[in-house]
């Protein structure tokens, strides 16, 4: 499959999800080419992603990181 460049914005609405979220982010390490973390207001926060991987693979992380309960996170490839 071919291998896509993206973006993902998280932002983190409750902290009650957040050792959930650094796992399935470890998990999918090898897609992740950098991170940054920001603290917002309170107790929001926001991390940015920008990934290199198959839209499977990319898929399959904002998938799972969508689920977590107050957390939401939006993507964007393009096309290598």
């Amino acid at each position: 499959m071919e291998k896509r460049i993206g973006t993902a914005i998280i932002q983190i609405e409750s902290r009650e999800s957040v050792q959930l979220l650094n796992d399935i982010l470890s998990n999918h390490f090898s897609i992740i080419i950098g991170r940054q973390g920001l603290p917002h207001k309170n107790d929001l926060g926001i991390i940015s992603l920008i990934l290199e991987g198959t839209t499977d693979e990319i898929g399959s992380l904002t998938g799972q990181l969508g689920r977590l309960k107050g957390i939401q996170v939006k993507s964007v490839l393009l096309k290598k």
